[in-house]
C-alpha cells in the first residue's frame, strides 16, 4: 500500500495535478490498486462486525447466492463494465429485512440487503440495482469523495507510515454519501451495463416507482438527500430509448424462487 500510494504521489506531480483517469473529468487521487485495498479494508471491517451486519454464508445459503452471482455476473458481461477485470466484484448478502439498501465499495466489494430483495418483484428491477451501485464502483465515485474530502494529507501521512490513516478513509466509506451527480451518473450506467442483457433495461425504475406509489413515505435514509424517486424515474426510460434497448425480460418466476431460497 505504501508504494502504491507514493506511485500515486509521483503520478500526481507529473500529470501536473490533473486527474488519474483520463476518461473521468474529476479529479481522483487514489490509483485502482488503491481502490481494491480500500474495499478490501472495508469488507474486513463489515464481516467482522456480526453486530451490525449478519452476513449470509455462501455456503449455507448456496441456492441464494446462485441467483444472485447469475444476475450480477449479466451485468459484469455486458461488454460495458470499465473495470470489470481490475476489480473483485465479490458479492455478499446481508440479512436484515429492515433495510432497503444495496452499495458496493471500491474495487467492486457487493453488498446486498435482504430487506431490499424482498421487496422487489423482479430480477430485472434488483439488476436495475446492482448495475447503479456497480456503476458507483466502476465510475469511481467513492474515491472521487474522498479525493475531495481527504486530499494530499492523507496520502502523505500514509506515506510517513501512518496505516492508521488508510484504515480510518476505510470506514468513512462506509456512511459515504454520493453527490446528485454521481447519483444521475449510477442511474445512466445502470441502463447502459443492461442494455445488452436479455433484462428490461430500465429495470432499475422499478424500486422508485415501488417508492413513489408509496407517497414517498419509505423513502429510505440514503435516499434523503438527492433526487426525488419522481424525478429519477424518467432517466431510466430516457436512456433506454436514446439507447434503443431492446431486451424486456423481469424473470419474474426466477426472482420468487430467489426470494423463497433467502432465510
Amino acid at each position: 500500500m505504501k508504494k502504491v500510494i507514493l506511485i500515486s504521489i509521483l503520478s500526481i506531480v507529473s500529470l501536473g495535478i490533473t486527474s488519474c483517469d483520463k476518461d473521468d473529468k474529476s479529479f481522483n487521487i487514489f490509483s485502482i490498486e488503491d481502490d481494491k485495498a480500500l474495499g478490501l479494508q472495508v469488507s474486513q471491517s463489515i464481516e467482522s462486525d456480526s453486530s451490525d451486519y449478519v452476513v449470509m454464508d455462501p455456503t449455507d445459503h448456496a441456492a441464494s447466492y446462485a441467483h444472485i452471482d447469475r444476475i450480477i455476473n449479466s451485468i459484469l458481461n455486458s461488454g460495458e463494465v470499465k473495470y470489470k477485470d481490475e476489480f473483485v466484484w465479490r458479492v455478499r448478502i446481508i440479512q436484515d429485512d429492515s433495510t432497503l439498501n444495496a452499495f458496493c465499495t471500491p474495487g467492486g466489494y457487493i453488498y446486498v440487503f435482504t430487506g431490499l430483495i424482498k421487496y422487489l418483484d423482479s430480477e430485472d428491477q434488483l439488476a436495475g440495482v446492482l448495475g447503479h451501485e456497480i456503476a458507483h464502483a466502476d465510475r469511481r465515485h467513492s474515491t472521487d469523495q474522498l479525493s475531495k474530502q481527504y486530499g494530499y494529507s492523507v496520502l502523505i501521512s500514509a506515506t510517513l507510515g501512518d496505516k492508521s490513516v488508510i484504515g480510518q478513509i476505510a470506514t468513512s466509506l462506509i456512511f459515504l454519501k454520493y453527490s446528485r451527480k454521481d447519483e444521475t451518473e449510477a442511474d445512466e450506467y445502470s441502463v447502459r451495463y443492461l442494455c445488452p442483457t436479455e433484462y428490461n433495461a430500465a429495470g432499475g425504475a422499478g424500486f422508485f416507482e415501488k417508492i413513489a406509489a408509496a407517497g414517498g413515505s419509505g423513502t429510505p435514509e440514503f435516499l434523503s438527500t438527492h433526487p426525488s424517486p419522481d424525478n429519477r424515474i424518467p432517466t431510466f426510460y430516457d436512456w433506454k430509448k436514446e439507447l434503443d434497448c431492446s431486451g424486456s425480460a423481469t424473470n419474474t418466476d426466477k426472482y420468487q424462487d430467489f426470494k423463497n431460497s433467502l432465510p
